[in-house]
């Protein structure tokens, strides 16, 4: 029997609520997703929070007095917890590029990068699952911790937390990936692509267990047909426009990674796919 489309909230949904947040993540839950999709930067005094930018983004952090960010960026290797929980990043810069991607996007006043243990707690009560980018460059190991050390931290900080069964842990930098099968056999895992990278390379990379998590607009539906015939899922990102949706879904894919959760939720349904649950907030 083919498994259940899944539907992926990229950020939490960052089309509709503030990235990477605990606000916007529960906020994302009341629409119905499989999971959330979340990324991994490690603070100087060694906290795993949730960023999708080893430096502040200057679209969407403002500092202690409110103002934006400008000029050099704060690199979250180099500051501790306590400094980095003193940026909002609720809002989005009026009339910056982000800003004018994503005009539905609610800001809100007030909002904290959490930490992937404060995630993993506030979302225990909808057994969310969280897919954790490991965000380390090959290119600039000087602004991340290793690629090793962020897994191992990602893996300690869910199993602290009984909550293995509820991660997956995804990586463009394969050799997180690969600690952990040797380290953490147990543990999901999915493949990120962008290129030329094929299923095939991940099917042997995974050894067929894995997922392939390949950019949208990489894929044919012959690659899709022949990574599933190597025992791979295929969740391609980021799928915002509802024709594009549409176009993944008729190819047969697993399940598609959204920014926009509530289109991807009426594609699904015109396709007769079913849908996820949405999960309330808690009283």
């Amino acid at each position: 029997m083919k498994n259940v489309f899944a539907l992926q909230g990229h950020r939490g949904a960052r089309g509709l609520f503030p990235e990477n947040t605990v606000e916007g993540v529960l906020a994302t839950l009341t629409c119905g997703v499989s999971s959330i999709e979340l990324d991994i930067a490690v603070t100087s005094d060694g906290h795993a929070v949730i960023s999708h930018d080893p430096q502040l983004d200057p679209d969407l952090t403002r500092d202690r007095e409110g103002a934006w960010l400008s000029g050099r960026l704060p690199v979250i290797r180099h500051m501790t917890l306590l400094e980095l929980q003193g940026f909002d990043v609720g809002r989005l810069r009026p009339a910056s590029p982000t800003a004018l991607r994503f005009p539905d996007q609610a800001g809100q006043d007030g909002v904290r990068i959490p930490t992937l243990a404060a995630m993993l707690a506030a979302t225990a009560y909808a057994k969310a699952v969280l897919d954790v980018e490991l965000k380390t460059d090959p290119g600039a190991p000087e602004l991340t911790c290793s690629p090793e050390e962020m897994a191992d931290l990602v893996v300690a900080t869910a199993a602290a937390a009984q909550a293995t069964c509820r991660l997956v842990v995804r990586s463009f930098d394969w050799r997180g990936l690969s600690h952990l099968q040797h380290r953490h056999p147990t543990i999901s895992l999915a493949w990120l692509t962008h290129g030329h990278a094929s299923g095939r390379a991940v099917a042997e990379a995974s050894q067929g267990r894995g997922q392939w998590s390949p950019l949208f607009t990489d894929l044919t539906q012959d690659a899709v047909r022949e990574a599933q015939a190597l025992g791979l899922r295929v969740n391609p990102w980021t799928v915002n426009a509802p024709s594009d949706m549409a176009r993944m879904i008729a190819w047969g894919v697993d399940g598609l990674c959204t920014d926009r959760p509530d289109l991807a939720r009426a594609v699904m349904a015109a396709h007769g796919l079913a849908l996820p649950q949405p999960r309330p907030k808690p009283v």
